[in-house]
Order: C-alpha cells, then sequence, then structure tokens
C-alpha cells in the first residue's frame, strides 16, 4: 500500500486512476493543477506522485522543477510526449520515471511498484552502513549519498547517484544493461535509452564524454563498466 499523489486535469483519466489505485489499496488524493499539486507536497507526505503534463496552470516540466525544490518524493511523468528530446528533459529536470499516454493501467502499476521499491531501497532501513567506495579520484559515499571528484562534490540527481554507486561498487566489472535496469531501475524491462541518457550526464559531471571516457566505458554489445583513468579498457 502506498501514499499516492496524482495530478490530473482531465476528469475522466483522474477518475480512472483514482479507482485503480483504490482497487490496488493504495491511499490516493488528487488534484487537477500544479499549484494544488505543490500544496498537497507541502503539507501531505506522499509515496509517489503521478504527474500529467499537460496541466492548466503551469506546464508540466515547470511544476517538476518545482516539486523539486521541496521534495524528493518519487515522481513518474505521464505524457503525451515521446521524442527523445522530451524524455530526456523530462528525465534532467528530476522525474524518476516516465509514461507515455495512453498506458494500461498494468503498466502503471508495474512502474508504480518498481518506484517503490527503489525508493524503499534507498532508505536502507534496517541495514548495515556501506563503505565509502574509491575509485582513483573518485569517492562514493552510499550511507550520506555523496560523491566527490577529485575533492569536489558533484551535483547528481538521486538516479545518477544509484548508477554511479552501484558501477563504483563493482570496479572493474563489465556490468550488462539487463543488470543495471534490473538493480538500479528495479525493471526486468526496459529500453536502452534510459540507461545512455543517465550515463551521458554523469559523463558530463565526470568531466568526459564517451568518445574520450575518463572512468565510464560502454562496451559495445556487451555493457559498461567503471574503471580509473588509465586502466585498459577493451572496445
Amino acid at each position: 500500500m502506498a501514499r499516492v499523489l496524482v495530478v490530473e486535469d482531465d476528469q475522466f483519466v483522474r477518475s480512472a486512476l483514482i479507482r485503480h489505485l483504490t482497487d490496488a489499496s493504495h491511499i490516493v488524493r488528487s488534484v487537477g493543477t500544479a499549484l494544488e499539486a505543490l500544496r498537497e507536497v507541502a503539507h501531505v507526505r506522499f509515496d509517489v506522485v503521478i504527474l500529467d503534463l499537460g496541466l492548466p496552470d503551469l506546464d508540466g516540466s515547470e511544476a517538476l522543477k518545482m516539486l523539486r525544490g521541496i521534495t524528493d518524493v518519487p515522481v513518474i511523468v505521464a505524457t503525451a510526449r515521446d521524442d527523445e528530446t522530451e524524455i530526456v528533459r523530462l528525465l534532467n529536470a528530476g522525474a524518476d520515471d516516465y509514461l507515455t499516454k495512453p498506458f494500461s493501467v498494468e503498466h502503471l502499476s508495474a512502474r508504480m511498484a518498481a518506484v517503490l521499491r527503489r525508493a524503499r531501497s534507498g532508505a536502507g532501513e534496517g541495514e548495515q552502513p556501506s563503505p565509502v567506495i574509491r575509485v582513483g579520484g573518485l569517492t562514493v559515499d552510499p550511507l550520506r549519498r555523496q560523491a566527490e571528484l577529485d575533492g569536489a562534490r558533484l551535483d547528481l540527481t538521486r538516479r545518477e547517484f544509484d548508477l554511479l554507486a552501484f558501477l563504483a561498487g563493482r570496479p572493474g566489472v563489465v556490468v550488462p544493461r539487463k543488470e543495471l535496469l534490473a538493480e538500479v531501475w528495479q525493471q526486468s524491462y526496459g529500453d536502452d535509452q534510459t540507461i545512455d541518457v543517465h550515463l551521458s550526464w554523469l559523463r558530463r559531471k565526470l568531466g568526459e564524454t564517451a568518445a574520450n571516457p575518463r572512468y565510464l566505458h560502454t562496451l559495445r554489445g556487451v555493457g559498461v563498466k567503471l574503471e580509473p583513468p588509465g586502466a585498459e579498457v577493451p572496445r
């Protein structure tokens, strides 16, 4: 059971989502504007927010940025926009996942379950503190969820940190993309685009590119590995 906020101005879609989520034993609140959503998350603790982008008062991506300014609650964006540039922009703005309209209730349930598993896993309740990971000049502290490169703090989104920490915890190991989807995204299926987008952002923040990698290396058709600069990496 989760506490869910549905942000959707279309009354038909909103009612269908509320009915489905309530039938699945979730506690549901719903609003029709971005400003109402901001007020809700400021006063109520939610486990996940389902955010429509076509809101009447604010563009959904702007609403997403404002939500990220006051809460780290997982946000699943529901959008009719399916081009790559838009998806990248949404993930960059802080979305944890996205659904392209129209979508089935089964698809929504699967995405919600994955996001909630990641959030609960990240909370680390009852777990022993993880040791600080050091790979070359890269330092990753899983407990404090902080990362530094050559002593400078890295400004990472939650998903960027999860991806970096997972790879840094396995230095020199080639991690298949299916394993990244399963362990970082908690999904048994998906496309490579999501991984590629986050790898691109991480490379930028690590001061590297795909053409000139320092830490993150993609082995075409195999997977991804993290190595300290200077390590021999096969192509």
